[in-house]
């Protein structure tokens, strides 16, 4: 298992080349942030991407896993972010194509709020 010290920077740098992106400690993790849009989270030293019903499948296909977590009643709560496919993690190439779904996810997820339609 990766130490997120060090794995948090590495992600941060092999993503800017979709511009300012930055994290941001939260919940024990860090989120991974483009401008306000949160298409990263990064959890016990693995790299969770955004996902929502469209971009899920192609996670799936690909071997991935929503990141789970237990809640106060140890109850398994499932996010909408999914495992990055590790060969993603390689170099800025193998990432592009999974940050960018992750991205097109937060914007489809930010305009189903926007419209006030449900997206669960």
């Amino acid at each position: 298992m990766r130490n997120d010290s060090d794995f948090v920077p590495y992600v941060v740098e092999l993503a800017r080349s979709l511009g300012a992106v930055r994290s941001r400690a939260m919940f024990g993790g860090h989120g991974i942030y483009l401008d306000t849009a949160m298409f990263g989270l990064v959890a016990d030293g693995q790299l969770y991407l955004k996902v929502d019903e469209e971009a899920k499948s192609v996670f799936a296909a690909a071997g991935s896993h929503p990141f789970v977590y237990r809640d106060g009643k140890r109850r398994p709560i499932e996010m909408s972010y999914w495992l990055a496919p590790p060969h993603c993690l390689d170099d800025w190439e193998g990432l592009e194509p999974w940050a960018r779904l992750a991205l097109a996810a937060v914007k489809r997820s930010r305009a189903r709020k926007k419209s006030g339609a449900k997206g669960r």
